[in-house]
């Protein structure tokens, strides 16, 4: 397969460089000062899995290159329309676009773009960051990708991308029910980086104090209620079962919207908590917890436009 890899960041540029460590042919799509960056430096990855520099394939927006089989799309949520423009010209008839953000938006709105076919349901599981030299930099055990036909079939296709994963240095999963698994993904990482970002605090002292574990409680509750109510394919049992992730995370666990904070980064504010508020806006419900750590969010965003 020729995989392409839309952004060389934290996730993309590590999901990406194991494929192309076990010898898979892939290329990143990245902008002119990391292309410069990985020529100079490589790739490179220091890893709780194993530490790796690679010499990687690059391409900068407008190059020719022709059509890709896979197109691996692992930017932020806010970068998300320019990077559909970026990709675009590499898309053909028969081009899988296997999209790795957080939330549910982005899948309405590359099936618009490109069309149904085109899509296959995704999401990753690894704490990952960039430091200044542009190393990623993986801390944690996880690096879990997880993929699938969003209608749930086993196709050629799908089967040629989990050969593409096997043999890497990643913990890869081809699922049946991607669509059940996004949906639980997106409350798991709503419910956590909002409870993050409004205390400022790890995972673990908020679990611990009983006032901030029953804010965090309450958020699960009407995050999950939100979703039920756009249709989304939840097990009887899925706020128990958040909780249960919840509680088995390292005492200091930040989520990456929490990181990205205290970087005075750009934050996902309207693709994650955001997206869900429209919900409870065009329902009319009442969803106070949920409307504090939006508040929170955007009076950061403001903060950070001002500086």
């Amino acid at each position: 397969m020729r995989i392409l890899v839309v952004g060389a960041g934290a996730v993309g540029g590590y999901f990406g460089g194991r494929l192309a460590e076990k010898g898979e042919d892939v290329t990143f799509l990245v902008r002119a000062g990391r292309k410069k960056q990985l020529e100079d430096t490589g790739l490179m990855i220091e890893s709780v899995k194993g530490n790796v520099t690679l010499t990687p394939k690059t391409l900068v927006a407008g190059e020719e290159a022709g059509p890709f089989d896979l197109i691996i799309l692992s930017v932020k949520a806010y970068h998300l329309e320019g990077a559909i423009a970026s990709f675009k010209q590499y898309v053909s008839e028969e081009t899988a676009i296997l999209p790795l953000l957080n939330g549910m938006y982005h899948f309405d709105r590359l099936v618009d773009e490109f069309g149904e076919k085109h899509i296959i349901g995704g999401l990753c599981f690894i704490e990952s960051t960039l430091d200044k030299n542009g190393k990623i930099i993986h801390t944690s055990a996880k690096h879990d990708i997880v993929f699938g036909e969003r209608s749930g079939k086993e196709t050629e296709r799908i089967l040629k991308i989990e050969k593409a994963f096997s043999g890497t240095v990643t913990g890869y999963r081809l699922s049946d029910n991607i669509n059940r698994d996004n949906w639980n993904k997106y409350l798991f990482i709503a419910t956590l980086s909002g409870i993050t970002t409004l205390m400022r605090s790890p995972i673990g002292p908020i679990r611990e104090v009983p006032s901030s574990r029953a804010t965090l409680t309450l958020l699960l509750k009407e995050i999950t209620s939100l979703a039920k109510l756009s249709g989304a394919p939840l097990p009887v049992d899925i706020e128990a079962n958040i909780m249960t992730q919840i509680d088995s995370l390292a005492y200091q666990m930040k989520s990456s919207m929490q990181r990205d904070m205290e970087k005075l980064a750009q934050v996902e504010a309207d693709h994650l908590q955001g997206f869900l508020l429209d919900i409870a806006k065009l329902e009319g419900i009442s969803v106070p917890v949920l409307e504090a750590v939006y508040g929170n969010l955007k009076v950061y965003e403001l903060q950070l436009q001002a500086q």
